[in-house]
């Protein structure tokens, strides 16, 4: 059981690894906070199989606490990117 965890965190971290270049390389900001955003759901699902893997229940409370900043920060860099988006359209810089 533990060998098919440890091949799904290992694929969880190629994806992950995919996500952060796509990240990076985005062509528009919306691609980059999509990216950001899958990055951070993928990164919930793999601390959740590292708290099955070494059977730590207390990685889940790290889980649900990562999951809400992710959440957090992915909605606080949308309203930024609204408002920016706004001033542009407006002519105000």
């Amino acid at each position: 059981m533990n060998n098919l965890l440890i091949s799904a965190c290992i694929i969880l971290v190629i994806t992950i690894s995919l996500c952060l270049y796509k990240g990076a390389r985005g062509p528009t900001i919306a691609d980059r906070l999509v990216a950001v955003n899958v990055i951070g759901t993928k990164t919930v699902v793999l601390i959740s199989l590292v708290s099955f893997i070494f059977e730590k229940t207390f990685f889940l409370d790290v889980a649900l606490v990562y999951a809400l900043i992710s959440f957090l920060t992915t909605i606080m860099v949308a309203d930024y990117m609204v408002g920016e988006n706004k001033k542009e359209e407006e002519g105000i810089k």
